[in-house]
């Protein structure tokens, strides 16, 4: 049953992807009627909320659009940075949304910064179980119970869950923020409004995806363990 799971939250994932992008290749297409470029529409919204201590740069490859709040970058790929339409325009207010939150101090935000550098060291340490488990699996586990194995990756599955599900509301808020402002601005009518909307939704729905992934794997070995502890 788990890898029936697993297997339909890929193809779910690969699905939206697909769509994703998709919707933005579609809506590129559209030229904005305010001909505002990516670029133009986050410099214009980082002016409207006060902020001037953040650089609007291009990055290349495809939809790897994202706020940096190191060195307070927003970084838009190519197709948003020099594009003209309400799905380059969506993303960049998006983006923008991001460093208006890190300038408000959001809540949200500022516990998935904290959990960084945590969700950091946990992809490692799967890693590193990973190779161990592949090239040497039987020493692996004569030196170390399986049962202190799996609890070692409940936790690292523990904490990529809770930095999954905290990003839900993080990329919501930055989403909510973007479609108020560019609606509000007049960086799109009514007609083109639409179509922002629904750019920002599929992007949503790839981090629900991964969400629901983390916590499948996290589901996965809390029964491996408890299996495991029965056993003996």
């Amino acid at each position: 049953m788990y890898f029936v799971l697993v297997i339909f939250l890929m193809i779910v994932g690969g699905i939206v992807q697909w769509r994703l992008r998709s919707k933005f290749a579609k809506y590129s297409r559209i030229p904005l009627a305010s001909g505002m470029s990516g670029a133009e529409v986050a410099r214009q919204m980082l002016r409207d909320y006060g902020i001037y201590d953040v650089e609007v740069i291009s990055v290349p490859g495809q939809l790897t659009d994202h706020y940096n709040p190191i060195d307070k970058t927003v970084n838009l790929s190519e197709d948003v940075y020099y594009g003209r339409s309400a799905a380059a325009a969506a993303v960049a207010a998006h983006e923008c949304g991001h460093a208006v939150q890190h300038a408000e101090a959001y809540s949200m935000l500022q516990l998935r910064s904290a959990l960084v550098p945590i969700q950091n060291v946990s992809a490692t340490i799967l890693n590193v179980i990973m190779w161990v488990s592949f090239l040497g699996g039987y020493m692996f586990f004569r030196l170390i119970p399986i049962e202190t194995v799996l609890l070692i990756i409940i936790a690292a599955y523990g904490v990529m869950t809770l930095f999954s599900f905290v990003t839900l509301p993080v990329e919501i808020d930055a989403s909510r923020r973007a479609i108020r402002w560019i609606e509000s601005r007049g960086v799109v009518t009514s007609a083109e409004a639409p179509m922002a909307r629904d750019a920002l939704q599929w992007a949503a729905y790839t981090y629900v995806v991964a969400a629901l992934s983390a916590l499948t794997m996290l589901l996965y070995y809390v029964l491996q363990f408890m299996t495991a502890s029965s056993d003996d």
